[in-house]
């Protein structure tokens, strides 16, 4: 299999071909081509590099990354490549622990389809999960690809709202019904102010913003909630306003199946949990 690695996209794809037609059946090679293509077509000239990276200490993690991380993962039904770039700029951002991997998707982002001011608001929406130093590192990331792909991106003013408590309870409104009093009451006792917080700024000045679609945003929230690892409560809170914005059962557990392969599977297989009690909790069977 080094021997592989070491040839270049279209003899891979040649020798994995022939190798599939002498097998029969969904082989190793067949994992590898289909992943082999949906990488090429987000970052052409990146993939080989990828592979040739890896080719002289571990040629079967470059193998790995093909045939489970695209061949397996990313070319399941259920999510576009649009929403899957969106998921792993998220985790990526939120991990704050990937900078290389984070620049490698913010191109295959755009890509996929998004636009520069996508990708922004994507790591706008993750900051809220993960902080201002990991929200700040992905901007700066963001520069370098732009810079690199010689995007002239300027980006638009946006003055924000007279009132942001009355725009923050309205975007929470739209996935949580009637959440802002028992987010004003959960923490009067203690943090009042952190309640102010959350309505007037996650709320108010980020999620209200209208770049992303509803569901671009819950999808950046809910693999920012599953990468991190700590954050069950809001990955529950997430799923249900994720079905309340017409995401469909089976898209948000393709969002955390996804974080297996950037966050691991043990934090996958815990957002799964918690997507199951999330999905009984707002009634769904099964």
């Amino acid at each position: 299999m080094t021997r592989i690695r070491l040839l270049g996209p279209l003899a891979v794809l040649a020798l994995a071909l022939t190798a599939t037609a002498a097998l029969g059946g969904d082989t190793m090679n067949d994992r590898y081509t289909r992943g082999w293509r949906a990488l090429t077509a987000l970052a052409p000239e990146k993939a080989q590099a990828v592979q040739d990276g890896l080719a002289d200490i571990a040629p079967d993690m470059g193998r790995f990354v093909v045939e489970f991380g695209y061949g397996d993962i990313f070319t399941r039904p259920g999510l576009d490549a649009a929403s899957r770039q969106v998921a792993t700029i998220a985790a990526l951002t939120a991990l704050g622990n990937a900078a290389p991997q984070l620049r490698f998707h913010i191109e295959a982002g755009l890509a996929a389809g998004l636009s520069p001011q996508q990708v922004i608001d994507v790591i706008y929406v993750t900051t809220v999960f993960a902080g201002f130093p990991a929200g700040l590192n992905a901007i700066s990331a963001a520069r370098t690809v732009f810079a690199e792909k010689h995007l002239a991106f300027t980006p638009p003013p946006t003055p924000a709202p007279a009132d942001r408590r009355a725009h923050g309870l309205a975007a929470l409104a739209t996935t949580s019904r009637n959440a802002g009093q028992a987010v004003l009451d959960a923490l009067a006792d203690i943090a009042p102010d952190m309640a102010g917080f959350i309505l007037d700024f996650s709320y108010g000045d980020v999620i209200a913003r209208t770049v992303l679609t509803p569901a671009q945003k819950e999808i950046a929230m809910l693999a920012a909630a599953t990468a991190r690892g700590t954050m069950a409560p809001q990955l529950k809170v997430h799923a249900k306003a994720a079905l309340a914005v017409g995401m469909t059962r089976e898209a948000i557990v393709e969002v955390v199946i996804q974080m297996a392969v950037y966050a691991g599977f043990p934090a996958a297989l815990n957002g799964l949990t918690t997507l199951r009690e999330a999905f009984a909790e707002a009634g769904m069977k099964g």
